[in-house]
């Protein structure tokens, strides 16, 4: 067994995938571990790096829709990219978490919350319905993959981002953002539960070739990681609200158990990585995808630390510190593969030549 490195192919305008803004999420998520942990210096540079690549994505996907139209309306009728828009709505809401943790900059982050809740309506109403009324959709074994639980990251996203700004005084009266982002964390808990019956059915009973096993599978852990962390940011701000504080011990012990089916998931997804990479040989290359990835890994350092804290588990603080380490390491090959993407290719005469 070896793996093998290949070069990705760039990115280019009329094929720019809609989960393309995971590279925002995945910034800021690692962002948010470094700083938890008090990295010095490495949180603001990221933080910088995060501004500039959701403002470049968004005016690169106005441009888009201006320029390929056609292509991007026909991502939104696709079972396999329609998904990915619901990166958007995950990316504005992580970023606005940053704009608050890191700056304490109020108005910035409330701008990103307004933008994301209309994002998540918009999406969750407009392409689902979309898919929905399609006349010919693939079989279940193309329709459907872990990119799906996106569906779930986006609402539990924006449910951080209420209590968080709520606790900062921004929303008025907490009762009613705070009973939001409740409704908003259970949805989102239900909605994995039923995404992932059958995201399981399919990699457990139908054929799955290396193919199938894109980087959004790791979002299987990312989407229970990030609803224990708006599990325990509810719990950390119950004070704000009476019905949370009156079902606080009942979020606590859900929250573990999303974090405990995140957990179970890890050992899985990195047994099916090296049957992938290693026992198929298929080549590790760049693709914008790998963000979805990247993410899931960061959540789950920043979801255990919040967990520890809640439960007084001060044993998980180490688990919390290694994932840390293993997300910034992600990220780094990850930029890495993308800045390489991006360098002119030698023709097959140099590399003959050279």
């Amino acid at each position: 067994m070896r793996l093998e490195f290949a070069r990705g192919p760039a990115d280019r305008l009329e094929t720019l995938h809609p989960a393309s803004f995971a590279l925002v999420m995945a910034t800021g998520i690692v962002a948010l571990a470094l700083a938890s942990h008090r990295v010095p210096y490495l949180p603001a540079l990221l933080l910088a790096l995060n501004v500039l690549f959701f403002v470049t994505l968004t005016v690169a996907y106005g441009w888009r829709i201006v320029r390929h139209r056609e292509a991007f309306l026909a991502d939104l009728r696709n079972h396999n990219r329609g998904v990915g828009f619901f990166t958007l709505i995950a990316a504005a809401a992580v970023l606005g978490q940053q704009l608050l943790v890191q700056l304490g900059w109020i108005r910035g982050a409330l701008v990103l919350w307004g933008f994301a809740l209309l994002a998540l309506v918009a999406i969750t109403y407009g392409v689902l319905a979309l898919l929905t009324v399609q006349p010919d959709k693939p079989p279940l074994a193309q329709g459907i993959h872990g990119g799906w639980l996106l569906c779930v990251v986006a609402p539990q996203s924006v449910s951080i981002l209420t209590v968080l700004l709520a606790g900062a005084g921004a929303l008025g009266a907490t009762a009613v953002p705070m009973f939001f982002a409740l409704a908003l964390w259970l949805g989102g808990g239900v909605l994995y539960l039923w995404l992932m019956t059958v995201i399981f059915f399919r990699y457990t009973f139908l054929t799955v070739s290396v193919d199938d096993l894109t980087p959004p599978y790791w979002i299987s852990m990312g989407a229970v990681a990030i609803s224990t962390l708006a599990g325990s940011t509810l719990v950390e701000h119950a004070a704000l609200s009476p019905v949370v504080t009156e079902l606080a011990t009942f979020v606590a012990g859900v929250t573990l158990l999303f974090w405990s089916i995140g957990s179970w998931w890890i050992p899985m997804l990195v047994l099916l990585g090296i049957w992938r990479y290693l026992i198929r040989g298929l080549p590790l290359r760049y693709d914008p995808l790998y963000w979805g990835g990247v993410f899931p890994l960061g959540m789950y350092s920043v979801c255990t630390y919040h967990l520890a804290g809640i439960l007084e588990v001060g044993f998980l603080m180490p688990l919390s510190r290694a994932f840390m380490l293993i997300a910034a390491l992600a990220w780094t090959l990850a930029l890495a593969g993308l800045v390489a993407s991006r360098l002119p290719r030698r023709s097959a005469a140099e590399s003959s030549a050279g």
